[in-house]
């Protein structure tokens, strides 16, 4: 359904969920005028709030679009509980993964994350920890969060030396710790970047008088296709125009309006029911697919050259689905029998062998495929339990689905 259908009245509501540290974080959640289309994140600069003019402007615009979007106070910010002094980029990062499990559990998972400055940085970084997420947005975002410390220079040798310091900010004081500094130069956000696995849009002023536009390169550079640029011509860091926030919100619409769906039913697509999977090409790249089993959301693809690498291939999912009934199926039988089992890893290989080479197989002639599969049992379990659990895991359904005749029917419109 086209982003413009769903403009209308949008009004919001007040929230609280716990941060990370256990405090009550105060939250606002846009809502539009009828059913939300799809639900969404927003992580507002360092040290603003939820009720920044760009969080507000944008939540409202998404929403005017039919996307219903929760912004937040990170902890010690704005109305939020806690202490600002004892936070970092690591507890920004859990607050909003603690948000999103809100959302989850009174509402629908975040389907996009946008992120303005700091808080772009922050939604790279949790992407990977919200797997409904289908894409992120970033406004003016640092390509490394340690980029903030530029604001702290006047005041870092005393925060190095003496643990802490009170830094001004936007005429305000707030408490800055040699923790702060130590957690955001410790960021892996390259490697966070390069393995999103979600459509990325990167929103940046080339007059950006902060986050300087050369971010937004090293952004795209790093994040894998499908990813987007768009040029915020003539707009300031913090977007206190109007009219460029409201541009922001048109643009992230529009965007997402190819990658976010409507609520399952809401446009005739196909919808995964249980015991169904549902997998239908992304439209970007030559074989990049989106998998929709049940309420989780998966990726497949081939890897580069063929395919953009945007998931794992379709035989890395079939080893995963082994993999993960192997663990299960051990997993069950030890519970039941009570024994020592801490952990297991099954590690899987596929290939093609000469049906000659094989000695034990049925086939004798031409190639076939083997699965070479490792279980890793860990825990005080003697040589008879282990051995019980390894043969328990030929037992696994998918292993035995694997080895039976399986009849597919086939049908198209």
């Amino acid at each position: 359904m086209p982003a413009e259908s769903h403009r209308g009245t949008v009004h919001s509501e007040k929230l609280t969920f716990p941060g990370s540290g256990g405090h009550p974080l105060a939250a606002r959640l846009e809502l539009p005028h009828g059913p939300p289309r799809a639900y969404a994140l927003f992580a507002h600069c360092f040290t603003c709030g939820k009720d920044a003019v760009a969080a507000t402007r944008i939540s409202r615009g998404l929403a005017q679009h039919g996307i219903a979007v929760l912004r937040f106070d990170f902890t010690g910010l704005g109305q939020s509980g806690g202490d600002f002094g004892n936070t970092d980029f690591s507890s920004n990062v859990e607050d909003l993964v603690r948000a999103a499990d809100h959302l989850r559990d009174q509402f629908a998972a975040p389907a996009l994350l946008v992120g303005h400055s700091l808080g772009g940085a922050a939604v790279l970084a949790a992407a990977h920890r919200i797997p409904e997420v289908r894409a992120v947005a970033t406004l003016g975002a640092p390509a490394d969060p340690a980029h903030v410390t530029h604001l702290l220079t006047a005041d870092r040798e005393q925060i190095e030396s003496e643990g802490e310091a009170v830094v001004r900010l936007a005429g305000r004081g707030f408490r800055i710790r040699r923790e702060f500094l130590s957690d955001i130069a410790a960021q892996p956000q390259q490697q966070r970047i390069a393995a999103l696995g979600a459509p990325l849009l990167v929103l940046h002023s080339p007059q950006d008088e902060f986050v300087g536009v050369d971010n937004a390169r090293q952004i795209f550079d790093a994040g894998r296709h499908p990813k987007s640029f768009i040029a915020l011509d003539g707009a300031d860091h913090l977007l206190t125009s109007r009219a460029d926030a409201n541009y922001a919100a048109t643009v992230l619409a529009a965007w997402a309006d190819r990658y976010v769906p409507d609520q399952p039913g809401a446009d005739g697509a196909p919808q995964a029911t249980e015991g169904s999977v549902v997998v239908a090409e992304v439209g970007t790249g030559s074989f990049a697919q989106e998998i929709t089993a049940g309420p989780h959301l998966l990726q497949a693809d081939e890897p580069s050259p063929v395919g953009t690498d945007t998931g794992p291939s379709p035989y890395d999912l079939l080893l995963a689905a082994l993999g993960a009934c192997t663990s299960m199926t051990v997993r069950m039988y030890a519970e039941r029998k009570q024994w020592p089992l801490d952990h297991v890893t099954v590690t899987l290989r596929h290939d093609k062998i000469h049906a000659e080479d094989c000695a034990n197989c049925d086939t004798q002639a031409g190639q076939l495929d083997r699965i070479e599969r490792h279980i890793r049992l860990e825990g005080n379990l003697d040589t008879t339990q282990r051995e019980r659990l390894v043969e328990i895991a030929e037992k696994c359904p998918v292993h035995r689905t694997l080895h039976s005749e399986v009849h597919i029917r086939t049908t198209g419109d």
